[in-house]
């Protein structure tokens, strides 16, 4: 079983244009769609669909919409009580792709509801192959929660991916030499955050095809104790590092429709393929597979296997053993 933990659920409304947006100006929506949503939550959604059993935990009230809305679409869960409602989040998508996104801060949890979820997430986790915290923390979280969660779970039998931004990846990645997940996946903006390279120089080398600082980023995590790094590169495609090696992967060519929900797609797919028994390169071919074909569906929707072309997918190895670059 995979377990899900997402401490700062939504549900995801997502309006779709059939022009560019336009500051202050009044534009036709072509469609609206209204879906669970909270990082967690699409990983447990992917993995669900393709078979894989997923545990999705998260904080809200029993007659939260929410659960309606994770009852509907079949995502097993396990709910927090709690008295405030989930946030909505809203993301506007234009017709090339292009996506606009306004989140809420979310729900706050007084220190009874995250004990109680943390109590949960570790009872959970005793029979659970994976452990995935994914998204941003709500108020009254503290900042180093998933660092402090990671280092809990040190001592189970299951593995842990983490997938966050801003201040709680920066806690974490100060805490690396006594909470170190098997798997982290931070975008080009997230790995330049903590690997001191700045994002600019990221998105121009990944941009002129040279991969060599996204690698060496990784890299240095791999080397502080993180079991693999998946770095998703957008349209571009993602890079997987680990103990053994590192691979780079491109995606097949797609209309992109919006963003929404791409990266914790590819997540799905690097779990769905991990489990399943595959090599690190065929579970990058996964990931970007699933990221891919979210890409090219409407709003905040998730691929389900038939949608996915993973033979289109191309994975090049960039870096053996010894730390010789290949490319």
């Amino acid at each position: 079983m995979i377990v899900t933990v997402t401490l700062n659920p939504s549900l995801d409304r997502t309006v779709t244009l059939t022009a560019p947006l336009t500051r202050g100006a009044v534009q036709r929506v072509d469609s609206v769609t209204v879906e669970a949503g909270g990082k967690g939550i699409n990983v447990a959604k992917a993995l669900t669909s393709a078979g894989v059993d997923a545990l999705a935990l998260l904080p809200a009230a029993t007659d939260d919409p929410l659960l309606t809305a994770l009852r509907c679409a079949d995502v097993p869960f396990a709910a927090v009580p709690i008295a405030e409602p989930v946030r909505t989040n809203i993301a506007i998508t234009e017709n090339d792709g292009t996506t606009t996104k306004l989140n809420e801060r979310g729900a706050t949890l007084d220190a009874a509801a995250l004990d109680a979820i943390t109590r949960c997430v570790v009872d959970e986790a005793q029979h659970a192959a994976w452990v995935v915290l994914s998204g941003s923390l709500p108020p009254g979280v503290p900042p180093q929660w998933y660092a402090d969660l990671v280092a809990k779970l040190a001592p189970l039998p299951c593995r842990v991916a983490v997938d966050t931004s801003d201040a709680p990846l920066a806690a974490l990645a100060s805490k690396l030499s006594t909470a170190s997940p098997e798997l982290m996946k931070p975008n080009v903006e997230e790995l330049a955050s903590i690997s001191g390279v700045a994002e600019a120089d990221l998105e121009t080398t990944v941009a002129e095809g040279d991969l060599s600082l996204v690698v060496a980023a990784a890299v240095k995590l791999v080397e502080r104790g993180v079991g693999a790094v998946l770095a998703t590169l957008g349209a571009a495609g993602a890079v997987l590092v680990d103990g053994t090696g590192a691979w780079f992967a491109a995606p097949p060519p797609i209309t992109a429709r919006s963003t929404v929900g791409a990266g914790d797609a590819s997540l799905a797919g690097y779990l769905r393929a991990e489990v399943g028994g595959a090599e690190p390169s065929q579970r990058l071919r996964m990931a970007v597979a699933y990221g891919s074909a979210a890409a090219a569906l409407p709003g905040s929707a998730l691929p389900v296997p038939a949608q996915l072309d993973v033979d289109a997918v191309r994975v090049t190895g960039l870096i053996t053993t010894n730390r010789e670059v290949l490319q």
